[in-house]
């Protein structure tokens, strides 16, 4: 085992050998890349150890209950799904539009979209580390015996998810993007902050927000019936997540100061700017040699980046609201985003137990 401290997260982009993985796998031929962070964490004893026979317990037993295991619920005996077939269906290319784009041909424009998957799967594995970092920081700084036990079974969660969606990337694509910096700005900022609130925040409302819904959004895409199954499996887990999440922040919140929670509300506030940008293919366009900003614009502009962007903040608004997070200033800003049309849609507070308790069926999956 080989450890190498870096300052920043490399910026290259990184390829594996499928025909050489498990040779990779032997101690001496490992080198384990790893950034430092600092965090003034306060932990916390829970003494009392009352569990109370209400939601929170209901969905840390269903977390229980519906544990799943990456190498065994999964068919990686499949064949590997072609890389001279479209990643994802050319009807979802964001791309389209831009000339240096669209003056490639239809077998260029096939590897650009398992490109543009890999970049999207690469922030997935940055950002579900992040929730693993987070969550076990949770185990030990949340004050109460709920918090404590489901963050202990989340940390188990998002360990999963690392390691099925590091899978894919290593064994269906072969090559995985470095961090884009605004997912970076902000898990550097949940990670090393000490207040424990704010990390349940940033974790259960937006980044686990975000998730769902680029979960949805990219299974709707995807051609490969494994990568399907994939988001299905995530998704049962993170909507659990952000339920959790929502019940446990609203009983929490309505404890604070009317300055406590404007503060937390416009944490939630700069979260949400930086989440906007947080699927750029920038690191794409940059392989591609591409102009970055005119990409960019393309993008913006496009029918299916402004869906997308609706189907984020439908998740996250109605959250906010619920928890008591949408104050009178920050309500302004998001009116000037233009989310805040979506605070009254249905939120994540209300529990669908049936929905929630399903077991795992692949036979009636669509997407």
């Amino acid at each position: 085992m080989k450890i190498t401290e870096v300052d920043n997260c490399p910026p290259d982009l990184r390829y594996f050998d499928n025909d050489d993985l498990e040779s990779k796998l032997k101690p001496q031929d490992v080198e384990d890349i790893v950034e430092i962070f600092q965090t003034p964490l306060t932990g916390s004893y829970n003494w009392d150890y009352t569990q109370a026979d209400n939601r929170l317990k209901k969905l840390y037993e269903l977390g229980k209950k519906l544990n799943w295991n990456a190498t065994v619920d999964l068919d990686w005996t499949r064949e590997r799904y072609s890389h001279t077939d479209w990643a994802t269906n050319p009807e979802f290319q964001q791309l389209t539009g831009f000339k240096p784009y669209d003056d490639l041909p239809e077998d260029k424009k096939i590897e650009c979209s398992w490109h543009l998957l890999a970049s999207g799967l690469s922030q997935i594995v940055h950002g579900e580390q992040g929730a693993l970092l987070v969550a076990s920081q949770l185990v030990s700084c949340a004050p109460t015996y709920n918090a404590k036990l489901y963050a202990a079974s989340q940390t188990f969660d998002e360990a999963r998810h690392v390691e099925v969606f590091n899978k894919y990337l290593q064994e269906r694509i072969g090559w995985n993007y470095p961090v884009m910096p605004g997912l970076k700005l902000l898990l550097d900022k949940i990670l090393s902050d000490p207040r424990w609130d704010l990390k349940f925040i940033g974790m259960q409302i937006i980044i686990e927000g975000l998730a769902l819904a680029a979960f949805e959004r990219q299974r709707a895409a995807v051609m490969d019936p494994l990568l399907k199954d994939l988001f299905y499996l995530v998704i049962r887990d993170e909507a659990r997540h952000v339920t959790f999440g929502v019940n446990y922040l609203e009983e929490f919140v309505d404890t604070l100061s009317e300055k406590e929670k404007e503060d937390r509300a416009e944490f939630a506030y700069e979260a949400c700017v930086v989440m906007r940008n947080r699927f750029g293919s920038d690191n794409v366009m940059k392989h591609y040699g591409w102009n970055v900003d005119e990409a960019q614009e393309v993008l913006n502009q496009s029918e299916t980046s402004r869906l997308f962007n609706n189907l984020l903040f439908s998740k996250i608004m109605p959250n906010l609201k619920r928890i008591g997070l949408l104050t009178e200033k920050t309500q302004e800003k998001y009116e000037e985003m233009d989310i805040l049309q979506f605070q009254d849609l249905e939120d994540h507070g209300a529990i669908d137990w049936d929905e929630l308790s399903q077991p795992l069926d692949y036979s009636s999956q669509t997407a």
